[in-house]
């Protein structure tokens, strides 16, 4: 069973050292987009150097450290999904030394009364992926811990937002009815494809994780149309959020 694969009883076989050496320290902060577009515009914008790359079989993406008020921060466009998104923290924390991520996307309105024209702040996910259960014990939800500092954040900044329970989920075309009016009773204003086993893998490795979103498809309506989703995933504001977040913890 998949709830049995936390092992914190032995040691894992292959580590980041297996494909990369040494860990490195360049920066304390990274940033990730999801959007194929909001990654040029920002490396169009900023003055950058690349400092390394995310490899696998089918591709090789560059990080970048981008020079943005006096800041040197990791950029890079994370794979979609759980298990690619959370390795890639890894990774990228190996590579760079980061060890605060913040990293933002789009998601589904599960409650578009609440969701919509704010930013969201999720407090737990819902863990219906399978990369958290090798990285924390067996639970429905697990805890985003630093959403109280995202909170913080937004308010100085007089950001609109909400807070709530977001679910994660692998199978975008398995997010029933009957699912969605299960996550919604449990007070799940979202849907996604990333913040349980990123959360889980930030906790396991002691890497701060910072993570907020924007809806934009409604997944809770009569006949559905991906109608918002566009402008969801690829609006280069969240990356402006995502500065004026790296300038709080930097001042820290």
């Amino acid at each position: 069973m998949i709830t049995d694969s936390y092992d914190s009883l032995s040691e894992a076989i292959i580590t980041p050292a297996s494909f990369l050496g040494e860990q490195n320290k360049i920066c304390d902060i990274a940033i990730a987009t999801f959007s194929r577009e909001i990654y040029p515009a920002v490396l169009e914008r900023f003055p950058n150097e690349k400092i390394g790359e995310i490899r696998a079989a089918n591709r090789i993406k560059p990080i970048y450290l981008l020079t943005v008020n006096n800041m040197k921060i990791a950029f890079y466009l994370s794979e979609i999904g759980a298990a690619l998104s959370s390795t890639d923290i890894i990774e990228v924390n190996w590579m760079t030394g980061a060890d605060k991520f913040i990293v933002f996307g789009s998601a589904g309105a599960l409650d578009k009364e609440k969701t919509a024209g704010k930013y969201v702040i999720p407090t737990e996910a819902y863990r219906d992926e399978g990369m958290s259960y090798h990285y924390a014990p067996p639970a429905d939800y697990i805890s985003i811990r630093n959403s109280e500092a995202l909170e913080n954040c937004f308010t100085s900044l007089n950001l609109p937002f909400v807070k709530g329970r977001v679910w994660t989920t692998d199978a975008i075309y398995r997010e029933t009815r009957n699912l969605v009016a299960a996550r919604k009773a449990e007070g799940c204003i979202a849907v996604e494809m990333e913040l349980a086993g990123m959360q889980a893998v930030c906790d396991y490795h002691g890497i701060e994780l910072y993570d907020f979103l924007v809806t934009g498809d409604v997944v809770d309506q009569p006949d559905y149309t991906p109608d918002g989703l566009h402008e969801a995933n690829h609006s280069l504001d969240k990356f402006y959020v995502a500065l004026k977040v790296a300038e709080a913890l930097s001042n820290k």
